[in-house]
């Protein structure tokens, strides 16, 4: 520094430093009196600590290189003002712990110097990964790309290696089972989880909130519904294939449905095959083995199937992103992972790809006016664009189309309905998003890709909102 600024200009930063910190407490030796550059590192070379890890950091050099990108330079600390979405639980809360940069450096800290033989078994690691909601974004906002979600899947399945596995987070990870189950008696758990007393004692059992509403089953047989689709059913050379993901199919089947029928307005032919869950619940609890499990079997299941041609759409976008993410750090063959990849699209991905190959056009739909107001989920932010929907959207010639310049909704999955975290989810949806919609007019239309985000506004705001696919289906000129 002296010899970049000079030696006069560098002695009246130190006589300024020490007029306001004649201590030296604030960043002792940055800037001023600031050892040479190959001194007091914080790698230390030699220490060759090879850490273990579920989860594949090959890319990265191991887990332990990922946490140690974290430069330092806190852009995680960034303000809703500053736009993007993180980090929202520093955010809500403000407290350094509850950042990117907390959870990389702790993380590195304690996989270098912990003498314990189970390194992850800290609570100082469970303390600053407990309000990561996965959103995401610091993957594609950090500088570095730091992804603390992936470091949070990985800590806590190796924490829970340690010290076992929660009841609840046995009933969230394994969501898809339990609702399979109640769907056979769907109308009676419909009316339990309406009612206060009844859903009550299911909120106290499972730690949820009381200020939630309780997600209610799907009434549509969809089963039925898709041996209908079947035979209606018209060939095209156009094909593609619907992941029939586990949220939408147990809540929100209707959007199945429509998302068939608009594609089949559309002149393509849809495929759908069975195929075990996502995974998505497994990963966000940590339970990486059995999210393995269901990664290969829909990696063999669709590869042969899957090509440019023919590509893999999804509804949701928490569960079909994880083909392009979590899926290639769980193969047991990465390479196929990758090569599947390529041609797992985001339905609304692939519609504005469509539109900008002219196979989907504006005369397709009609010219009524709507105003509409697009919330993006945070997945979608991170893997892949808003643009995409936004370009959707505003297809039809008299969709006015803003995107609400929003963080994440603060549901995260479960995460927002757990008693403990209901309060921040609540601060982080406060942020932007729910006095954004409150100021809107009640005609207008609320749109969000996300089944926990809606979830979240419906709590919030008392509004309905729908998704994007709603919208192309309802100007459809049938």
């Amino acid at each position: 520094i002296p010899m970049i600024l000079g030696e006069l200009n560098y002695d009246v930063l130190k006589k300024v430093k020490n007029i306001f910190d004649p201590q030296g407490i604030f960043n002792p030796a940055k800037i001023v009196d600031a050892k040479p550059m190959d001194e007091d590192l914080r790698y230390e070379e030699g220490a060759n600590i090879v850490v273990d890890s579920f989860l594949n950091f090959d890319k990265e050099g191991g887990v332990l290189s990922m946490a140690e990108k974290c430069n330092g330079s806190g852009d995680c600390r960034k303000l809703p003002a500053a736009g993007g979405g993180m980090c929202p639980s520093y955010r809500a809360t403000l407290e350094e712990k509850d950042g990117t940069r907390a959870r990389a450096n702790i993380l590195r800290e304690i996989l270098t110097h912990s003498e314990s033989t189970d390194k992850y078994d800290s609570e100082e690691l469970k303390k600053v990964y407990d309000l990561c909601v996965s959103c995401k974004a610091c993957a594609s906002e950090c500088p570095s790309n730091v992804d603390a979600a992936i470091l949070k899947a990985e800590f806590l399945h190796q924490y829970q290696l340690v010290n076992g596995r929660t009841w609840r987070d046995k009933m969230f990870a394994n969501n898809y089972r339990v609702n399979k189950w109640l769907s056979k008696v769907k109308s009676i758990n419909n009316l339990m989880m309406s009612m206060g007393f009844t859903s009550g004692i299911v909120k106290s059992i499972m730690g949820i909130a009381k200020e939630r509403t309780m997600p209610l089953l799907s009434n549509m047989n969809i089963k039925r519904e898709l041996n209908f689709q079947k035979n209606q059913m018209v060939t095209s050379e156009k094909k593609v294939y619907l992941f029939m993901d586990e949220f939408t199919t147990m809540m929100d089947a209707y959007l199945v449905v429509k998302s068939i029928e608009l594609l089949k307005y559309l002149g393509y032919e849809i495929l759908w095959i069975d195929h075990p869950e996502s995974g998505r619940s497994f990963i966000s609890k940590g339970f990486l083995p059995e999210a393995k499990k269901f990664a290969n079997a829909n990696i063999d299941i669709f590869l042969p199937l899957i090509s440019e041609d023919v590509p893999l759409l999804g509804i949701e976008p928490s569960t079909i992103l994880s083909f392009r993410d979590e899926y290639i750090r769980l193969a047991e063959d990465g390479a196929k992972a990758v090569k599947l990849a390529e041609n797992v699209f985001l339905i609304e991905e692939f519609i504005s790809r469509e539109i900008d190959r002219g196979n989907i056009r504006a005369d397709q739909f009609d010219d009524k006016t709507r105003a509409i107001s697009y919330h993006s989920h945070c997945h979608q932010k991170a893997l892949s664009s808003s643009e995409h929907t936004m370009k959707m959207l505003s297809l039809p010639v008299n969709n006015q189309v803003r995107l609400i310049e929003s963080g994440c909704c603060g549901m995260a999955g479960s995460f927002g309905y757990e008693k403990e975290h209901y309060s921040v989810s609540m601060q982080m949806a406060e942020l932007q998003l729910l006095p954004a919609i409150r100021k809107m007019d009640t005609q207008e239309i609320i749109v969000a890709n996300g089944t926990s985000c809606r979830h979240q506004i419906m709590d919030g705001v008392g509004r309905r909102s729908i998704h994007p696919i709603e919208v192309l289906w309802s100007a459809m000129l049938v």
